[in-house]
């Protein structure tokens, strides 16, 4: 920008200077030419009143001698004699006599002024003034070169001028910039100096004024959420209540166990809600993943590999043994078959323990939401050369439309938000998500997380896999 305001100034300048170089040059050119004839033709005139009076050519000369360039000054008297060296054409010379007229025009190499003086006895004698072109446009070089110097001065003033009055705009337009680039990434602290132009002062405070309403809003909105999960106290206080009344049958201990749970689910979101804002990679804050507490809304930053300063660190296949192990005890109650099969290398990913924890359970919770009691699934955490992979799959029904389930609100009996943390978070990291038909019919999910990148302390060879599956309890 600051190239392109100096580029205006200059082409705007250069184009006002030359509009008045031009004409200007041409006018002094003109007037030195005009005063250099008019000098002429006053030393000729001055000489005319001396020839009325005497012939004598010694006179003559003495008085020629003392007028200003001399040299030029020629006499042709009647009698044909010449007092100098003439420069005049001999046919210009003879209209000047003859035809007794004052003549004043250019001739190859200056300009030649010549004046008819009559004599007594009716005779002419003609004085003759020729100029020549170094005294035509004596001066010109010199004032053409103050004149230039002076339009350079100007151009060059109003280009820096312009280059500073950008530098001001840019330096404002940069510092919004960076201020709206790391407020998208998260920081919601983020605030800008208004400077520059009024209107980027008034850019400046717009945005003051919208990322403080970002930060209220996001403030309410977690409020709410602990409100909401408050409120939940209620009814479980009374499943409570209901599991004591049924103490002594079989199912009494399995809705005690329920209960405590999501008490501890509600008990981690309250906490979570209410703790100061801070953003992860994925937008959300930070909780343990081991406590089954389901994420909160989820903001990405753009997608790319993170860099090791800005992200955490963990390990996807203990978070997925952990999240497995929780749903497990659900599978059990529900006939469902689950197994899990893990790699023994290592599966470090750039997210934290709570971002897995959010994939695996969306993804499993996806299970348990759109099949039947008794549908088996199975959990894999692979490690290829580059990334860790992370399937998901069933002997449900499967997914008819899996590029429309992964848009939220438009597959058919669901909202798609929980496939669509799944894709995000996947693509934080650089990885990718797919669906495809598993092999026993049902839906088969695979997530790709990119491998966080080594740290020094890492060494050792690849191991080899783990296996444990749960089966569900005979009743």
């Amino acid at each position: 920008m600051r190239r392109s305001l100096a580029g205006v100034a200059l082409a705007v300048t250069s184009m006002v200077a030359l509009s008045f170089l031009i004409p200007l040059g041409a006018l002094v050119m003109s007037l030195v030419k005009e005063q250099s004839v008019t000098a002429a033709e006053q030393r000729a005139a001055a000489l005319a009143p001396v020839l009325t009076l005497t012939t004598d050519p010694s006179a003559l000369r003495e008085s020629a001698a003392g007028l200003d360039a001399a040299e030029h000054l020629v006499i042709h008297l009647p009698d044909a004699q010449n007092l100098g060296d003439s420069q005049a054409p001999v046919k210009l010379l003879e209209r000047a006599q003859q035809g007794r007229e004052s003549i004043s025009q250019k001739t190859p190499g200056g300009w030649i002024c010549l004046q008819p003086v009559v004599l007594p006895g009716d005779r002419v004698a003609v004085i003759e003034n020729f100029v020549p072109d170094e005294e035509l446009t004596r001066g010109v070089k010199a004032s053409w070169a103050v004149m230039l110097l002076l339009a350079v001065g100007l151009v060059g003033g109003s280009v820096l001028v312009a280059d500073r009055l950008g530098a001001k705009v840019v330096r404002s337009s940069k510092k919004l910039a960076q201020a709206s680039h790391t407020l998208g990434q998260g920081n919601l602290d983020t605030r800008v100096e208004p400077m520059g132009p009024k209107e980027l002062r008034d850019a400046g405070v717009a945005f003051n004024a919208m990322a403080h309403r970002m930060t209220e809003l996001l403030a309410i909105e977690r409020e709410l959420v602990a409100d909401l999960s408050h409120r939940l106290r209620t009814p479980l206080t009374a499943l409570h209540l209901a599991s004591e009344r049924m103490a002594g049958t079989p199912e009494s201990a399995r809705v005690e166990a329920a209960v405590h749970a999501l008490e501890s689910e509600l008990q981690a979101i309250i906490a979570a809600a209410r703790t100061p804002l801070a953003v992860g990679p994925m937008g959300h804050g930070m909780r343990s993943a081991d406590t089954g507490t389901v994420p909160q809304a989820i903001v990405t930053r753009p997608p790319g590999p993170p860099g090791p300063s800005d992200c955490p660190r963990s390990e996807a296949a203990d978070v997925v043994r952990r999240r497995t192990a929780f749903w497990a005890v659900l599978a059990e109650q529900q006939d469902r078959a689950c197994s899990l099969d893990l790699t023994q290398e290592p599966t470090a990913v750039s997210l934290s323990d709570d971002d897995i924890a959010a994939v695996v359970d969306a993804l499993i919770g996806n299970v348990f939401s759109h099949t039947p009691p008794g549908t088996a699934f199975a959990v894999r955490v692979a490690r290829t050369a580059q990334a860790v992979e992370l399937v998901v799959e069933d002997s449900g029904p499967g997914i008819p439309e899996p590029d429309r389930a992964l848009s939220r609100g438009s597959s058919t009996g669901s909202s798609g938000l929980g496939l669509d943390i799944a894709r995000r978070a996947a693509t934080v990291t650089g990885g990718s998500m797919r669906i495809a038909q598993a092999p026993r019919g049902g839906a088969h999910i695979t997530v790709v997380f990119a491998l966080a990148p080594p740290l020094r302390s890492e060494r050792g060879p690849r191991g080899s896999r783990r296996r444990a599956r749960w089966w569900p309890r005979k009743r």
